[in-house]
């Protein structure tokens, strides 16, 4: 979503607030801008629609020069993209703010700073935050304290950053809902929303808590919680390297990503097997005893994470023995739910900020609740701070909109879990032994699918010239065929759904005829002649079939794409069927023209409902 970066140094900061921009293009954005404190005393603002290029184009021609400013790329909730509606906000050219997420409460704000005289020169939400501060100033001599009035009255979620000509010194940073981090340097201080934005000029973070109010001045920073009381947040030094953010010898971020599963599986279980077992030590301290009460699993996810889930509820059910229930967090957060006795609940979320599952995990407050464990990328994220259990999945940064990397290792991390709590419910030891093995051979297993990718790449080609796809896949590789429809979609604009094949007779088969290809995952499974069945009805209605099947399953090749995968019994054969469906999309997409690692109107990190 929209990206803050803020700077308060003794030195020209605007390169710093630019390259921290173009660090934050990943998130998804429509129009980028800075404001800078000069040395004259006047806030110099530049805005532009489109990307973080232009903005800098545009700086290139005229200068901003200073040592205090913030800056921003936007995703736009309320407002069209434009100039106008682009971040920062003034307020009698005296004010700029820049802020991330929603203010539920801004018409009625509005309607009141109209009142008192206040011209809106946006459509946005934002605005109000501008004009609301530079009111309450009006009885405050004090910056800090003018914020912190204003954040009383906003009703949402928010994370902003403030600055003023009659404060030059500081910039206040403050956040409900919404992640913002402190960086911090020697005599020079940042703000983000997103600390690989700073990787450049710091490793040494502040993650400030929900309802933290920071006033940041070249040599200190001082928080104040929701109450007001001054408090003391950890200083955390990441091990991150700058080059994450590079695309290095591949096209794209998200080839460079798909390419990187192998490793990042292998990170995700470093120090959490040994020869034979699942170490419960990687689960936390206190974990063996949460796992001992559990009776059921409630997954509560969003978009990629939740087809991770999905995929883990057939392993909870068949492996572990336990009940699971799985749903999307925008959906479980808004209804009346009936927790069962003795449930863990599992949050999964790449960034860990993503709004409707954070919201969702608030809520969980029932007493059924045996505790709340997160699946999680980011360790300093608010889901990990948040739950009582958190399992990393060290797939380290993910820079392409469409999840890659972040899904199998999530499905790696989930399976451990499954493993661990299978434990208590009849796993024997045997069983555990062959699982680890798998877990072991997996990372070698995923580099021979990538071998593949010329074989799918010349499959792309039957893509090129259509609008709609069908996905099918059947058991536990029907969550892995929506998890490729939605691949296709995110970023080759191609509408693509996918079925369980079973269900092809309830509707989906009048759709198919020789404009519509067929995407199936064909493993060497107890429902593999079934889903050759339903392939058959494919066929017989002239429509295109493209099938990723085990080297060891015969499927007519005659007027279907066929591509063997190595022959794999494993429980783990979701994962690398997955590969498969990330370089289909990939190389569509190529072909189609479009933006691939930031896909039109979606965002990274989805921090608003």
């Amino acid at each position: 979503m929209c990206g803050i970066v803020g700077a308060i140094a003794d030195r020209n900061i605007t390169p710093i607030l630019l390259e921290g921009l173009r660090r934050l293009e990943y998130r998804g954005y429509d129009s980028a801008g800075i404001a800078v404190l000069s040395d004259t005393g006047d806030i110099q603002r530049l805005r532009r629609v489109g990307k973080v290029q232009s903005l800098v184009d545009a700086e290139t021609q005229a200068p901003s020069l200073g040592s205090v400013g913030i800056s921003h790329t936007r995703w736009a909730t309320h407002g069209v993209p434009s100039e106008a509606n682009a971040h920062p906000h003034l307020s009698h050219e005296e004010l700029a703010i820049v802020h991330n997420g929603i203010i539920e409460n801004y018409q009625t704000l509005k309607a009141s700073l109209q009142a008192k005289g206040y011209e809106f020169k946006s459509e946005t939400d934002s605005e109000v935050v501008a004009h609301l501060i530079h009111d309450c100033l009006k009885h405050n001599d004090n910056l800090r304290q003018a914020v912190a009035e204003a954040m009383k009255q906003l009703e949402g979620a928010y994370g902003i950053a403030v600055l003023h000509k009659q404060f030059p010194d500081v910039i206040i940073a403050g956040r409900k809902g919404s992640p913002l981090v402190i960086g911090v340097g020697i005599g020079e201080h940042f703000i983000s929303s997103d600390q690989l934005a700073l990787l450049p000029v710091t490793n040494r973070f502040i993650h400030l808590n929900d309802g933290d109010l920071a006033e940041v001045s070249r040599n200190t920073v001082e928080i104040f919680d929701k109450s007001g009381k001054n408090v003391k947040r950890e200083i955390r030094e990441i091990d991150a390297h700058q080059d994450s953010a590079d695309k290095g010898k591949y096209r794209h971020f998200m080839l460079k990503e798909i390419y990187e599963q192998p490793y990042a599986i292998q990170q995700t279980l470093e120090g959490r097997i040994d020869q034979h077992q699942v170490l419960e030590s990687a689960f936390g301290p206190g974990a063996g005893d949460i796992f001992d009460q559990v009776q059921n699993i409630q997954i509560i996810a969003c978009g990629t994470s939740y087809h991770s889930g999905l995929i883990a509820k057939y392993w909870f059910e068949a492996i572990a023995g336990v009940a699971c229930q799985v749903e999307i967090a925008s959906e479980f957060r808004y209804r009346q739910s009936v927790v069962l006795p003795k449930t863990l609940l599992i949050t999964i979320s790449q960034s860990g900020e993503t709004a409707d599952t954070l919201a969702a995990l608030r809520d969980a407050t029932s007493e059924h609740y045996v505790a709340s464990l997160c699946v999680c990328n980011v360790p300093t994220s608010s889901l990990v701070r948040e739950s009582s259990l958190s399992l990393m999945t060290h797939a380290g940064p993910e820079v392409g909109v469409a999840s890659t990397k972040a899904f199998t290792t999530q499905l790696v991390a989930l399976f451990l879990l499954v493993v661990a709590i299978g434990r208590r419910n009849g796993l024997d030891k045997n069983t555990e032994k062959d699982y680890v093995q798998a877990l072991r051979t997996l990372p070698h297993a995923v580099e021979s699918v990538l071998e593949l990718d010329a074989s799918i790449e010349a499959m792309a080609e039957h893509f090129g010239d259509k609008h709609h796809a069908l996905f099918l896949g059947r058991g536990i590789n029907y969550p892995v065929a929506m998890e490729g429809a939605l691949k296709l979609k995110e970023i080759s604009y191609i509408h693509a759904e996918a079925y369980a094949a079973g269900e092809l007779k309830h509707g989906p088969l009048a759709l198919v005829d020789h404009d519509m290809p067929v995407v199936a995952v064909a493993p060497n499974d107890k429902l593999v002649d079934k889903l050759k069945s339903n392939l058959q009805e494919v066929k017989a209605r002239g429509g295109q079939l493209f099938v990723f099947a085990d080297a060891e399953v015969n499927v007519s090749e005659d007027s279907t794409y066929l591509i063997h995968l190595p022959s794999n019994s494993s429980v783990l054969s979701p994962i690398l069927y997955t590969i498969p469906m990330q370089l289909l999309s990939y190389h569509v997409a190529l072909i189609k023209g479009t933006d691939v690692d930031q896909p039109r109107n979606l965002a990274k990190s989805v921090t608003v409902e």
